[in-house]
Order: structure tokens, then sequence, then C-alpha cells
């Protein structure tokens, strides 16, 4: 993660020319510091948005499983069909 750099001597110094003293010079700067640095930990960047995007389904994942359902299905039901077949002979057999 990237953090974005604070020059803190910078702000000290313009706050000075600007007419504040020293000590609300360097309060000003820390607490503006401290918020800005507030919870850099928790945001999430491009790259782990991507990475946790990346394992979930597509809606092209979805329809590739739904065609292949559909053939399971067929399948299945020819195997059904083939098996009640052959109970229906064995069972025509034996009465």
């Amino acid at each position: 993660m990237s953090t974005a750099t604070f020059d803190t001597y910078a702000a000290v110094k313009t706050l000075r020319e600007a007419g504040a003293d020293e000590a609300m010079a360097e309060a000003i700067v820390n607490t503006a510091s401290a918020a800005a640095g507030a919870g850099h930990d928790e945001l999430a960047t491009k790259v782990d948005l991507r990475a946790a995007i990346e394992p979930l389904a597509t809606k092209a994942d979805i329809a590739s499983v739904r065609a292949e359902l559909g053939t399971v299905r067929w399948v299945v039901g020819i195997q059904s069909a083939i098996t009640v077949a052959t109970f229906a002979i064995v069972a025509a057999k034996l009465l």
C-alpha cells in the first residue's frame, strides 16, 4: 500500500510565517498528521479489490456450469430410462 508523505517541517514553517507561535504550529501539524494517517491500515487499494474479486465466479462461469448441469441432467435421464427398461425386462421374464 502506498502512503502519502507529509512534510511536517514545511507545514510548521508555513504556519509560523502566517503568525502562529511555535507551540500552536506544532500542535496543528501534529493533529493534521495524525488525522491524515488514521485508518490507513483499513483502506483497500485497487490491487486489494482486484485480488478480492478475482476468485469470485463470473456470469460466464455460472453459464458454463448451468450448461454442464443440463448435460448431466440429460445423461441421468437416459440412465434412469435404461434402468427402468432393464428392470421391466427382467421382471417380465421372471413372471
